[in-house]
């Protein structure tokens, strides 16, 4: 494999990682403080591997691109982010077809999560726009 590749993969992981584990327990820590009477049709490690795996495959497409050196890298962000958007539905159409007695307390928890990630994506992609 590429060892540009490797190097800017493991450093990727390092940080999503760390956001993931800081991010986690903090919501753990808010909801269990503010909402733990209040029944989650999601539990937030359900939200938070479905954000990881999807920021992860989308890094990690885009950065084995780019090691290749294809420069269409705002292509495949889109593309991943139409992707991205798909999959959320699907992992959220259990929900949506329970009609949830709570609407807020579940979107929130996944959009807040959501946003976060995306801001945390968006900025390591900007990286290999830059370059071009």
């Amino acid at each position: 494999m590429n060892e540009l590749f490797e190097k800017r993969q493991v450093g990727f992981l390092i940080q999503l990682i760390v956001l993931s584990l800081v991010l986690f327990w903090s919501h753990s820590y808010l909801n269990h403080h503010f909402a733990s009477d209040i029944l989650l049709f999601f539990p937030l490690w359900h939200i938070y591997v479905f954000h990881t795996v999807t920021v992860l495959a989308i890094y990690t497409f885009i950065n084995y691109r780019d090691s290749n050196g294809k420069t269409d890298v705002f292509n495949v962000f889109m593309l991943g982010m139409l992707l991205k958007i798909v999959l959320t539905l699907i992992f959220l159409l259990p929900w949506l077809l329970s009609k949830p007695q709570q609407q807020g307390f579940d979107l929130a928890n996944f959009f807040v999560t959501y946003f976060a990630f995306l801001t945390f994506e968006v900025y390591s992609v900007t990286k290999f726009l830059q370059k071009q």
